[in-house]
C-alpha cells in the first residue's frame, strides 16, 4: 500500500497522517484504538474501502505512533486513567479537535469517520463537537461517549483488562513484537482463525517506521483514557450513526454498543457473530457494505 504522509497541527500538537488512496472518492478518516498507531489498520480492509468508493486516510492520535507524546505528564495505567486519579494531560475535546486538524491538513471540509475502540469514542465526540465537519460516524467496539469515570467500567470486562496489564515481555524489538502479537491474540475473534501473518505485519511495520510500541506504553494509554469530556451528551449526536460490536468482544461488552445506538435517534446497530475486539478479514465485506450503505 502506498502511503502519502501529511502532518496536521493542533496548536503545539503534531499529528502523523497518511493518505491511503482512493483520490476522488468520499472522504473517510480511520481512527485507531487506544495507544496504537495508524499502521494497525489491515491493508485488505483499507483496499476494500477504497474499492467501495472511499478516499481513505488514517492518523495517529496524540500520545500514539508518530504524533506528539505527553511523556512529561505523570500517568498510571488505563484503569487509573479512566478513574482520573491524576490531573488530565489534555481533554477529550482536544482529541476531537485533533481530528478536525487532520481533516484540515487533508483539505477535507467534511468526512465520514470510522473509529475502532478508543477511536470509536473519538469519532463520536468529534461528531458531537464539530457536527459541521462530519458526514457519518461508524463506531466499532467502543463505549458510549458520555460514560464518565467509574460509569465506563460497567462496559469493560475488568478481569480481561487486568490480565492484559499483567502481561510481561523482555525489552527490545523481539519483546515489542511479542507484546503486540499477544495482545492481538487476546482480543481475536473466537469464531474465525487468527491470521498471525497479518498480525505480525501490522506490529512489525509500526516498529519498522521507528515508532515506539503503543501496546507497551501504558502511561500514554492512561492519558488517552483519562481525557475528560465536557461536551454534549450522546443523544445530541445528529450525524447518521452506524454502531458495530463483536458478539464475543472480550474487552468491551456488547451492551456498550447497544447503549450507543439506543441513545442516538436513527442509529443502526449491528452485532457481529463470532467476532471479538478486532477486525478479522471474514467480516470485512460486512463492514464495508454497512459503512457504504450508511454513507449513501
Amino acid at each position: 500500500m502506498i502511503r502519502v504522509p501529511h502532518t496536521a497541527r493542533n496548536g503545539d500538537v503534531h499529528l502523523a497522517v497518511d493518505d491511503l488512496g482512493g483520490a476522488g472518492g468520499d472522504p473517510l478518516l480511520l481512527i485507531m484504538g487506544l495507544g496504537v498507531s495508524r499502521f494497525w489498520w489491515p491493508d485488505g480492509l483499507v483496499t476494500a474501502l477504497i474499492e467501495a468508493g472511499f478516499s481513505v486516510a488514517s492518523f495517529d492520535g496524540r500520545d500514539a505512533g508518530g504524533s506528539t507524546h505527553f511523556d512529561g505528564t505523570p500517568a498510571g495505567n488505563p484503569v487509573t486513567g479512566l478513574l482520573r486519579r491524576r490531573p488530565p494531560a489534555y481533554t477529550a475535546e482536544d482529541m476531537a479537535d485533533d481530528t478536525v486538524a487532520v481533516l484540515d491538513a487533508l483539505g477535507w471540509q467534511r468526512a465520514h469517520l470510522f473509529g475502532i475502540s478508543q477511536g470509536g469514542l473519538v469519532a463520536q465526540r468529534t461528531a458531537l463537537r464539530h457536527p459541521e465537519r462530519v458526514h457519518t460516524v461508524t463506531s466499532y467496539a467502543a463505549v458510549p461517549s458520555d460514560a464518565r469515570g467509574a460509569a465506563v467500567l460497567r462496559y469493560i470486562r475488568l478481569p480481561f483488562l487486568a490480565r492484559l496489564t499483567r502481561m510481561r515481555h523482555p525489552a527490545g524489538r523481539d519483546g515489542d513484537i511479542a507484546a503486540g502479537l499477544d495482545l492481538l491474540r487476546a482480543v481475536a475473534s473466537p469464531g474465525y482463525p487468527f491470521d498471525e501473518q497479518d498480525a505480525r505485519l501490522r506490529v512489525e511495520r509500526e516498529l519498522d517506521a521507528g515508532l515506539p510500541s503503543g501496546v507497551r506504553d501504558s502511561r500514554a494509554q492512561a492519558r488517552q483514557a483519562g481525557a475528560p469530556w465536557h461536551g454534549p451528551r450522546l443523544h445530541r449526536l445528529r450525524a447518521p450513526l452506524l454502531v458495530l460490536h463483536g458478539e464475543h468482544d472480550p474487552l468491551i461488552r456488547p451492551a456498550a454498543g447497544r447503549r450507543i445506538a439506543a441513545s442516538v435517534p436513527g442509529a443502526r446497530y449491528v452485532e457481529l457473530p463470532g467476532t471479538g475486539h478486532d477486525l478479522p478479514r471474514e467480516i470485512w465485506p460486512t463492514l464495508v457494505r454497512e459503512i457504504r450503505s450508511r454513507a449513501g
